[in-house]
């Protein structure tokens, strides 16, 4: 017969059926969210935004006609800036508003009329990006090291 002795090291790498892999595990999947869909974000449509990789930069639609530079630099900033804040976890749930006001006003009026496989991007964008707003950033986010600063020093 033939005893196996389970090791304390063992039951740290076993640690699916416990709570704190489960823990794990949302963190983990908040992290690797959060880094990739604001990374393909940033790559995908905000560079674009500028011209980098195309050339010749994106023309931004302004379906609430405000004036071109505001509509323009409110694009960039949801394409490029936000989706960086978003990827490192800083006032996350902040950062994603001006994302999904891009995002939903692409979904709901510049793409209201087309066919569901060209508004596809922006909502599966929206869908993540509520997601986040509601579900935060998760622990491994500089937003968290700031939050259990707070508490130690209170």
């Amino acid at each position: 017969m033939v005893v196996i002795k389970s090791s304390r090291k063992m039951n740290n790498l076993l640690i699916f059926n416990r709570a704190e892999s489960s823990r794990l595990s949302l963190n983990i999947s908040l992290l690797l969210l959060r880094v990739g869909i604001a990374g393909e974000l940033f790559f995908v449509h905000g560079l674009k935004k500028l011209g980098v990789g195309t050339g010749v930069a994106e023309a931004v639609p302004n379906p609430f006609h405000l004036p071109e530079t505001l509509n323009y630099w409110t694009a960039v900033s949801a394409n490029l800036f936000f989706p960086i804040l978003v990827m490192v976890g800083l006032f996350t749930r902040l950062s994603v508003i001006p994302t999904l006001v891009v995002t939903l006003t692409g979904y709901f009026i510049v793409h209201a009329n087309d066919p569901l496989l060209e508004k596809d991007i922006p909502y599966v964008y929206s869908l993540v990006f509520i997601f986040l707003l509601i579900a935060g950033p998760g622990k491994f986010s500089i937003d968290y090291l700031i939050s259990t600063k707070k508490k130690v020093r209170s």
